[in-house]
This record gives structure tokens, sequence and C-alpha cells, in this order.
């Protein structure tokens, strides 16, 4: 079976990088090639909008819940197994959708599939942490976010285009041979990177306990929500901001909508670059401001009378700069919790889903004619994780090691445990992915050697 490589240049083989980004596509290639069937679903059923929409509330609930149990099983049980029973149970659900006679049974079924897609996402991103270290974790999960981007910019046209042929039935089975190709991809790909002795101590329930005492752990998590809040409240109202108050068209909006996430996934890539040379912490601590900048921008177009067109550029630069944060956010918080990884990445997760509900009817209080609400939304999740970030530094919660990649929780000396992370067999070593000495005693804070 396929070895990753660990090397100078790259911790993981090809073929491992891409199923791991191919795992990051469930979720958004289960709604997003969906959602332009909304319309269908409601006429064959007879359902109310209401009912339809649950049918996405549903996935989104099941996909929160689902990395909160895949990512405590994959610490007690290892990695490959309950990935697998998640791409079954992702099967069986598109099976149960596409044949759904009801729309009951299509909510059901949806809930379902969330729970089974919830699996790729937050185990994927543990075999990550397994194989990888500092900022080579942020360097790699860049390179992720990078191609998995694709999958949420082509997902709504080929759902379009495939609608109208074969149907939002039609819609599922793909999605079933979808999460068939994935089961495949794991089974022929990927191997079990998850040491036998940290699962026989890993507890089902105690690793989430774990991870929310690690205060660097709960900074990343909160981060992490408050700037993919700001990025939902844009997502959630783009459609109406620019049909609606920009007067584009919905060709126009297409166009726009794929701008803005070309320019996100561009400055992933950039990111991914930086790691090394900069840090993951140091890139964010210029991100963050950055971000609150030009959503201010964004507030200040969308309240003063000038043409509303001009909203589009800070749109823009503020959803590229997500790009250097959000990846780089994960590599930090699931680096800080690496013995329990399953678990610091289903609570990364869950948060995630959880701000993203929050933020989502907040950006359309005003009504589809203004774009003051998104605007503040973006302002004020922006703002509140510059405070965040601006009072951990102060407080001193957060130090530099000169590669931007430190923090006082870093793992050899986490409290209130302690403890020497577990390694796999393939795992580099961590002067691999920074070209220098990094033993325990030089990652821990000037106070500590």
């Amino acid at each position: 079976m396929p070895q990753p490589t660990a090397n100078r240049a790259c911790s993981l083989s090809t073929g491992w990088l891409l199923v791991l980004a191919f795992l990051q596509t469930a979720g958004p290639m289960s709604t997003d090639l969906y959602i332009p069937a909304f319309p269908r679903v409601q006429g064959d059923y007879g359902a109310t909008a209401s009912e339809v929409q649950l049918t996405l509330t549903g996935f989104f609930l099941g996909l929160a819940c689902g990395q909160l149990c895949f990512g405590a099983l994959s610490d007690r049980f290892g990695r490959i197994v309950p990935l697998l029973f998640g791409n079954v149970l992702a099967i069986g659900a598109s099976v149960i959708a596409a044949l759904a006679p009801s729309i009951e049974v299509l909510i059901a079924a949806r809930l379902a599939q969330g729970l089974g897609a919830a699996a790729g996402l937050v185990i994927g991103q543990a075999i990550l942490v397994d194989l990888t270290r500092g900022p080579e974790t942020a360097r790699i999960m860049g390179l992720m976010g990078t191609i998995g981007g694709v999958a949420p910019v082509l997902a709504p046209s080929i759902g379009a285009l495939l609608e109208g042929p074969i149907g939002w039935r039609g819609l599922m089975w793909a999605l079933a041979g979808l999460f068939a190709i994935m089961m495949g991809a794991v089974a022929l790909v990927l191997r079990e990177t998850r040491p036998a002795e940290a699962r026989r101590t890993a507890s089902l329930i105690g690793g989430l306990g774990q991870v929310m005492q690690v205060p660097s752990y709960r900074l990343f998590v909160l981060l992490f929500g408050t700037t993919f809040a700001a990025m939902i409240g844009y997502v959630s109202a783009s459609s109406f901001v620019y049909q609606e108050v920009m007067g584009f068209t919905a060709l126009q909006f297409g166009i726009a909508f794929g701008i803005n996430a070309a320019g996100m996934i561009s400055s992933a890539y950039v990111a991914s670059r930086l790691a090394r040379s900069t840090g993951p912490l140091r890139i964010v601590k210029i991100a963050v401001p950055a971000a609150l900048g030009f959503s201010v921008l964004v507030l200040i177009i969308a309240v003063l009378p000038v043409p509303r067109w001009y909203l589009a550029l800070p749109i823009w630069l503020t959803v590229s700069t997500m790009g250097f944060i959000q990846g780089n956010l994960t590599a930090l918080a699931l680096e800080a919790v690496r013995h329990v990884s399953g678990s610091g990445a289903a609570g990364l997760g869950f948060t995630q889903f959880i701000f993203g509900a929050a933020a989502t009817p907040l950006s359309g209080l005003g009504g589809a004619d203004t774009a003051i609400p998104m605007a503040l939304l973006m302002t004020a999740a922006t703002g509140l994780a510059m405070l965040l970030l601006t009072t951990a530094i102060h407080r001193g919660s957060l130090w530099d090691d000169g590669r931007g990649g430190c923090e006082q929780s870093w793992p050899y000396s986490i409290e209130p445990f302690r403890f020497a992370p577990p390694r796999t067999a393939t795992e580099p070593d961590s002067t691999l992915s920074t070209g220098e000495n990094s033993s325990p005693t030089a990652a821990r804070p000037p106070s500590e050697r």
C-alpha cells in the first residue's frame, strides 16, 4: 500500500495529499451540488419552502454532530475503520435520499448523509496532523485548502447543469457514487496513522474534555469560528447583495462569486508557501487585522451614498484574506492537541458550523435590498477575532519562536498534562519541516527553558 514520503520538500506523497483534499470536499459537494434543485424538490413533494430548507439544515446538523462522534472514534479505534464506516453510512443515506417517498424521509436521509460525510472532514485533518508538525502542518493544510477549494466553486455550476437532465434524485445518486469513490480511494491509498498504544489509552469522551483544557486550542478555535462567521455572512447574503443591491445579473453574480472564491483559493496557496519561512501564527497576526480593515471598508461603502458596485472590491479583499487565516488557524489548533487530534478536529468542525448557523440568519435581517446587515456582521465578527487575538498577545498567551509557529501551550508543554507527543512510524521529524533544531527545549518559551 502506498506510503507517505517524508522529506524536506513535502511530508506527504501526492497521492495521500490528493485523497485527503478529496475528503474535504464531502461537505461542499453535498450542499452546493444540491441547492440548485430546491424548486424541483418542492414541486415533486408539494412541500413548503421551509420544509425543503430543512433538508439542508438536517445535513448541517448531521455534519456538526458527526464530527464530534467520528473525531472521538478515530482517536479510540484508529483513523481508517471509522473513516470507511462513515463512507458506508454516507453511501447508504444517499441511496435512501434518492429513493425517498416523502419529504420527511428525505430530511432524515440528509441528516444521516451529513453524519457520514463528517467522517472525511474530521478524520482527514487528524491524519494530516499525525504525519506532519508545526509549519509543515500549516503548509500542507494550505495546499489541501487550495485543492479542496475547487469544489465549492464548481459544485453550484455542476449542480445547475445536471439538475435538468437527471433531476434532484439523480444528484443524490451522483453523491452516492462520489462517496463510493472516496471509500475506494481511502482503502487503496491511505493506511493507519494512529499508533496502537495511543488508541489503547484514548477515551471516547475524554478527548473533547482534554482539548478544551488547552488554552491555545480554545483561542484558535474561537478565532476560527469568528472569522468563519464573517465568511458565512458574506456567502449567505451574497446572492441578494450582488443581484438586488449592486444590480448584477445572475450570470454576473456567478462570475463575481467565482472570482471571490478564486481569490480565497489563491491566498490559501500563498499561505502554504509562506508557512515555513514566516510561520502560521505570524501570518494570522497579519491577516486578522487586514480582514477587519477590509470589512470596515465594506461597511463604510454600504452606508455612504456611493455607487453600490463599489462594494465588489472590498468584499473580494475580505474574502481573499480568509485564505490566509482559515488553514493556518486549523493547523495551529490541531498542532496544540496532536495527542488527541481527532477530538481536536471534531471540536473545531463543530464550532465552525455552530458559528456558521448563528451567522446565517443575521446577514439578512435588513431585507434583500441592503448590504448593511452583511457588512455589520462581517465587521463585528472580524472585530471580535481581532479583540481575541490582541487580548491573547497582551496577556502573553502567545509567543513567537522566530518562525511564528509557537505559543505558550506548544505540544511539548501543554498544561495541565505535560507529555511527550506520540509519533507514528512515518511521522517526519520536526526538523524536516523547519530546517532547524526543534528539540523540546528549543520549542518551549524562554521562561520554561
